[in-house]
């Protein structure tokens, strides 16, 4: 049995950071959390990522850091200001615990710092490991910067860098998917042949857990271990919930949108995770349906 780790949590609260927090417990590990506001508890402790600076007990006393803290991606529109915010919530939190790394009289021995496979750009038919080359588009350089800062991180701690697809859960971006649906305006977006890179929640956080005690650094992808469209995963949720999937937002529509339509809905991924499974981590849900049935029966 795993020894019992000190884990500290940026994001804990999250949609991610909950299941997450459920699973490490269960794993009977002990998760305390890093907090905007007063702590209320003596597992909570504050951080002001904004302004660089966080609580340094928290980092002494842990073994492992998880950083998932960011602002959502899935706020539209993408205005000029809210761009600022995605980059500079990333960017700062991930220095701002690097920075406390670098301070700690004992640094933790793993900091695991989340990332997204949006670094890709669109690529259509190209099978994207974790050495493919970087795309272009917004949330690409976002991905870049917030990796360098990851990159800060003393080399006493084992870092890993995990680039997450679109995560099949109660949540994130199955939030407006999921009400629309059940009201039959499901919809495909654009040709709906662009590969959209996901994985379940269960595994999402599973992958964490597992990447707490392996040997890789640097990026890993934590993706589905079989590819899905756009419209295998819009579809795949409207039959699970037995309704019709009629609609289709034209790509000119969503390219008005901007970056976020772009880089969100149309870019095209085949992101696969060739370094989890390389490392014998062994998906539950591997395939989107099996992992959308899944949710639809939590409903």
């Amino acid at each position: 049995m795993a020894p019992s780790l000190r884990v500290l949590i940026a994001g804990a609260s999250g949609f991610i950071g909950t299941e997450l927090t459920r699973q490490l417990q269960e794993d009977g590990h002990t998760v305390t959390t890093l907090v905007r506001s007063e702590p209320r508890t003596s597992t909570e402790f504050l951080w002001m990522p904004s302004e660089l600076t966080v609580d340094q007990r928290a980092i002494d006393a842990a073994d492992a850091v998880i950083n998932l803290a960011g602002a959502t991606t899935g706020r539209i529109p993408w205005t000029s200001s809210y761009k600022r915010e995605i980059l500079y919530s990333r960017v700062k939190g991930t220095q701002t615990i690097a920075e406390a790394i670098e301070r700690a009289a004992t640094p933790p021995a793993v900091f695991l710092s989340g990332s997204a496979v949006g670094y890709y750009g669109d690529q259509p038919g190209v099978e994207l490991t974790e050495t493919s080359a970087k795309g272009g588009g917004f949330l690409s350089d976002v991905v870049e910067a917030w990796e360098h800062a990851a990159r800060l991180t003393p080399s006493t701690t084992r870092v890993v860098m995990f680039r997450t697809g679109v995560v099949v859960g109660n949540g994130g971006a199955f939030t407006p998917l999921i009400p629309l649906t059940k009201l039959g305006l499901g919809s495909r977006f654009g040709s709906g042949e662009q590969n959209w890179p996901w994985i379940s929640l269960h595994d999402e956080a599973a992958a964490i857990r597992h990447l707490l005690s392996s040997g890789l650094d640097g990026v890993v992808n934590l993706a589905g271990p079989t590819p899905a469209t756009s419209a295998e995963i819009t579809d795949g949720l409207a039959d699970a919930l037995g309704r019709w999937h009629p609609f289709a937002v034209p790509e000119f529509a969503l390219n008005a949108l901007g970056d976020a339509g772009r880089d969100l809905l149309l870019s095209s991924e085949n992101v696969v995770p060739h370094r989890l499974l390389a490392d014998g981590f062994e998906f539950r849900h591997t395939t989107v349906r099996a992992a959308i049935q899944e949710l639809v029966e939590s409903l």
